[in-house]
C-alpha cells in the first residue's frame, strides 16, 4: 500500500475515505509482488493494481463493501477454469488480498463508528501514519495482521527505525513487541516480507502472520562520468524510482543544464566523492537521525546501503582505479563499470595491483550491461538498467520465448 501513498495522503487531506487492498502473499507465476496495492475511495475512483487487471473488478468490490462494513478482510484469489467468466488469476498463481478501510481527513474520526469498529479506526489512524511517513520519504514499516485469529485481521503497528513503534495489533503487547522487532529488521533490510509470530501471551497455540511494508528514501544510482551515456542512463534511472547523482571532476561537463533530470550533479573526483557519501552514511544513526542534527527527514536518498547502484562511465584509468578500488569493497548492491573488454582487462590489471582480491573483482560488472546489441547512449542506458533489474531480481536476462526459467523469481538474500 506505501507504493500509492502520495496519492492516498492527498485523498486523506480530502477527507476521503478509502479502503485499500494489498497483496500479503503470493505463490505460483502471480503478476505482482506482495504490498502492491489498489484503493477505492467512497466516489468510486480507484489507484494502483493488485494484479495486473485478472482480478481487479472483484477486488473492487470487496473494497467498497469494506467501506461500508469498516472492517479489513482477507481474500485468496486463484486460477479457475471451470468457468470462462469465473473470477481467477488466468497466469495460474494464487495471491492472497488484505482490504482495510482507511477514514480522511481528521484522524480523530476514526473512532466515530462506535465500540464494534473501534479496533478497526484505532488501525485506521495507524495507517494513515504510515501513508503519511511514506509519502515525506521518512524511514518507517506498517505491520499488518494477515492472518491469526479473526478479531485481529488488520490490526496494524508504525515501526520506526531503531524498533520504536506506535500502534497496536490488538493481541497480547509481547505480540506488538516482537512483530516490532521483526519489522526493525526488515526495515534495515527495506524489504516487504511476511512474518509468522509463534502464540504469546493468553492465545495460546494460535500464530499470527504479519505483513511488513517497508518505506525507506529513493535508493541511490551514483552515475561516474559526464558524457552523454549518463544523460540517457539518468532519465532511466529516475524511471525506475532511483534518486540519481552525476559526478564528475571536470566542472565543464558536471553542470545541470547538461543533466537536468538528475537529482544532484557534482563536480568532484569521483573516489573523493563517494568517500564523503560513505562517510555520511556512516554519520547517520540507527534512529534515522545524523549525529547532532536530529531527525534528517528532508533528506531523499537512502544513503549508500545495499540497494545503491553505481555506474563507472569513464573508462579513464586515473579516474576509474581509485574509485573502484573503493567501491568495490563495500556492500553495495551493484558495481558496473564502461568500456571494452581491452580496457576492462587492463583494469583488472591495475585493481588487482591496488590489493583487491578475486573475490572483490567478481563483483564487478565489466563491460557494463546485458547484451542488447546496443548503439546509441539510450540503447545502451537500456542495457544497463536492465543489467541492474536482472542483478536485483535474480534473473538470468536470457530470453523468455522458449526458455522454461520462472518468469517471476525469488529475491537473491541481500548482501551483507
Amino acid at each position: 500500500m506505501l507504493d500509492i501513498a502520495d496519492e492516498l495522503t492527498r485523498w486523506r487531506a480530502r477527507g476521503r475515505d478509502f479502503a485499500a487492498a494489498t497483496v500479503v502473499a503470493v505463490s505460483g507465476s502471480a503478476p505482482r509482488e506482495v504490498g502492491a496495492a489498489l484503493a477505492v475511495d467512497a466516489d468510486g475512483a480507484a489507484i494502483g493494481s493488485v494484479s495486473g487487471g485478472c482480478v481487479e473488478g472483484a477486488v473492487y468490490e470487496l473494497c467498497q463493501r469494506a467501506l461500508e462494513s469498516g472492517r479489513s478482510t482477507v481474500e485468496r484469489f486463484g486460477y479457475s477454469d471451470d468457468d470462462a467468466f469465473a473470477v481467477g488469476l488466468t497466469c495460474g498463481g494464487v495471491i492472497d488480498v488484505l482490504v482495510t478501510p482507511v477514514r480522511g481527513g481528521d484522524p480523530a474520526r476514526a473512532g466515530d463508528a462506535g465500540p464494534g469498529h473501534r479496533r478497526a479506526g484505532e488501525a485506521s489512524v495507524t495507517l494513515a501514519a504510515a501513508l503519511d511517513a511514506a509519502a515525506h520519504g521518512r524511514a518507517a514499516a506498517l505491520a499488518r495482521v494477515v492472518a491469526g485469529p479473526a478479531e485481529l485481521i488488520g490490526g496494524a503497528l508504525l515501526v520506526r527505525p531503531g524498533g520504536g513503534y506506535t500502534g497496536s495489533l490488538g493481541g497480547d503487547p509481547a505480540l506488538d513487541r516482537t512483530a516490532a522487532a521483526e519489522a526493525a529488521a526488515l526495515l534495515d533490510a527495506g524489504r516487504t516480507d511476511t512474518r509468522t509470530i509463534g502464540a504469546t501471551g493468553e492465545r495460546c497455540g494460535e500464530p499470527v502472520t504479519v505483513l511488513v511494508e517497508s518505506s525507506v528514501p529513493a535508493p541511490r544510482m551514483i552515475i561516474f562520468g559526464a558524457v552523454d551515456f549518463a544523460s540517457a542512463l539518468v532519465r532511466v534511472g529516475g524511471f525506475l524510482g532511483y534518486h540519481v547523482s552525476v559526478c564528475d571532476a571536470r566542472p565543464v561537463f558536471a553542470t545541470p543544464e547538461r543533466f537536468p533530470e538528475a537529482d544532484e550533479v557534482v563536480a568532484d573526483w569521483p573516489h573523493r566523492y563517494l568517500d564523503a557519501q560513505v562517510a555520511r552514511s556512516a554519520r547517520t544513526a540507527p534512529d534515522g537521525a545524523r549525529a547532532g542534527e536530529g531527525a534528517d527527514e528532508g533528506r531523499a536518498d537512502g544513503g549508500i546501503d545495499g540497494r545503491t547502484v553505481l555506474c563507472v562511465l569513464t573508462h579513464d584509468a586515473k579516474f576509474d582505479v581509485p574509485l573502484l578500488e573503493r567501491a568495490l569493497r563495500l556492500p553495495v548492491g551493484y558495481v558496473g563499470a564502461m568500456g571494452s573488454r581491452r580496457t576492462h582487462l587492463d583494469r583488472l590489471r591495475r585493481l588487482r595491483a591496488a590489493g583487491l582480491t578475486e573475490r572483490e573483482l567478481s563483483r564487478l560488472r565489466s563491460p557494463i550491461g546485458l547484451d542488447l546489441g546496443a548503439r546509441t547512449p539510450e540503447e545502451t542506458a537500456l542495457s544497463i538498467a536492465a543489467e541492474i533489474v536482472a542483478d536485483r531480481r535474480g534473473g538470468t536476462g536470457t530470453p523468455l520465448t522458449g526458455a522454461h526459467t520462472p518468469i517471476h523469481h525469488d529475491p537473491p538474500p541481500p548482501r551483507n
